[in-house]
């Protein structure tokens, strides 16, 4: 299937900038490996979890520099939120998310799940997504990726004087906090998940370049 200019470019934008937002944040959570529930959250010994040190190889800059990280994060996170508006206005007006991603109950279904199977062992998907690439791509557009911009807003500095409302109802700033590693860990299992799929099928890649046809999972 062929992937529109607007998908093209979003896909290589918001792919550079999740890659530069993952790194500076493993090093922004050096800073404080403890992650906690509520709107306190210093002492180790009320955290629910305690976050590995990740290497300088995997972080941004690649060694520990909070203040360069963190703007590394805010540079990042500006295409990242307003790709992600932008993705959506254009998914609605050209009806891509209609089309090809909008579920029915039949999608929802063990026999739909393993015609989805089917498909990626031995078939071909000559009619766009199947039935997990529709549940799959509709929970990383609605949401992993508008929930990563909202814990983000949500743990900045400034944002409880201006939008008390956000970080109440996300539990308080260290549960957005804590939300918003687990968010981002749950990009990155897409993320993985989805360069698989792709390198199993080079076409896919040459789709999102070119725009031409390509069958599977390419888009987005």
């Amino acid at each position: 299937m062929g992937h529109a200019l607007s998908t093209r470019l979003w896909h290589w934008v918001n792919a550079a900038a999740i890659v530069v937002l993952f790194m500076s944040g493993l090093n922004i959570s050096n800073a404080h490996r403890y992650l906690y529930w509520g709107n306190y959250g210093f002492d180790p010994a009320d955290a629910w979890a305690k976050v590995i040190r990740f290497p300088g190889w995997a972080t941004i800059p690649q060694r520990y520099d909070l203040a360069e990280a963190r703007d590394w994060h805010i540079l990042a996170a500006w295409p990242f939120a307003l790709g992600l508006a932008f993705i959506w206005l254009a998914m609605l007006a050209n009806r891509h998310f209609r089309r090809d991603l909008a579920t029915r109950p039949a999608d929802w279904t063990p026999r739909a799940f393993i015609a989805s199977l089917r498909t990626h062992s031995g078939g071909t998907a000559e009619h766009g997504y199947n039935a997990v690439q529709k549940i799959l791509y509709g929970l990383v557009f609605g949401v992993l990726l508008p929930g990563m911009v909202l814990t983000g807003l949500a743990i900045s500095p400034g944002i409880e004087p201006a939008a008390p409302w956000l970080v109440e109802l996300l539990g308080g700033r260290q549960s957005a906090r804590s939300l918003h590693f687990i968010v981002a860990w749950g990009i990155f299992g897409f993320v993985v998940l989805h360069v698989v799929l792709a390198l199993a099928d080079w076409r896919r890649i040459g789709a999102m370049v070119t725009g031409g046809r390509a069958k599977g999972i390419a888009d987005g």
